[in-house]
């Protein structure tokens, strides 16, 4: 996978910490700079852990998934996007936020439960791991800055065309992996 691929793909991932981070900005108007600095280190630590375990439990299956890593690769990717597509149409309920450690350690499990596929798809491409996983995470934690500071500032963004187009980006990759 070239470094665009992990570029682009890297974007994708770090839009669910992105949106999380403007709701988040919305609500909490003091302590910007703390607040928003412990959600994107704490986003972009998990999107780059997640890839390397991802990586690593899939070489321990290589030899049973490699003559279907193709597939796979189209599978994982075509599947996030349709996910990240269909959660852009779906109401988001009203919720409370926190922001002690535990809600940041779950915010970070759950933004980048993503991630680990991605590191599954990284693996059976056979590309290192340790760049990526650091581009990632350094993307996530910048977007992740980026979505606080535009939540501060911004009240109405319509963030479903974002979710749209990364779930998009994520299908374009899936393609692209089933044509090579």
């Amino acid at each position: 996978m070239s470094y665009i691929s992990v570029f682009i793909l890297a974007f994708a991932l770090s839009v669910d910490a992105c949106l999380v981070s403007f709701s988040y900005g919305l609500k909490y108007k003091e302590n910007r700079l703390k607040n928003a600095s412990m959600l994107s280190v704490c986003t972009g630590l998990f999107q780059g852990i997640m890839p390397v375990l991802g990586y690593y439990l899939t070489n321990l299956i290589r030899e049973y998934v490699q003559q279907y890593a193709q597939l796979i690769v189209f599978l994982i990717f075509s599947y996030l996007g349709i996910k990240f597509i269909i959660e852009a149409f779906q109401k988001e309920k009203e919720k409370t936020l926190c922001i002690d450690l535990k809600c940041l350690l779950l915010i970070g499990i759950a933004t980048s439960i993503d991630a680990f596929s991605a590191g599954i798809t990284l693996s059976l491409y056979r590309n290192g791991i340790f760049k990526p996983a650091l581009l990632i995470a350094a993307i996530t934690f910048i977007n992740s800055n980026l979505g606080f500071m535009l939540g501060c500032f911004l009240k109405h963004i319509p963030t479903k065309y974002i979710e749209i187009f990364a779930g998009l980006l994520l299908i374009m990759l899936g393609v692209k992996a089933i044509m090579l």
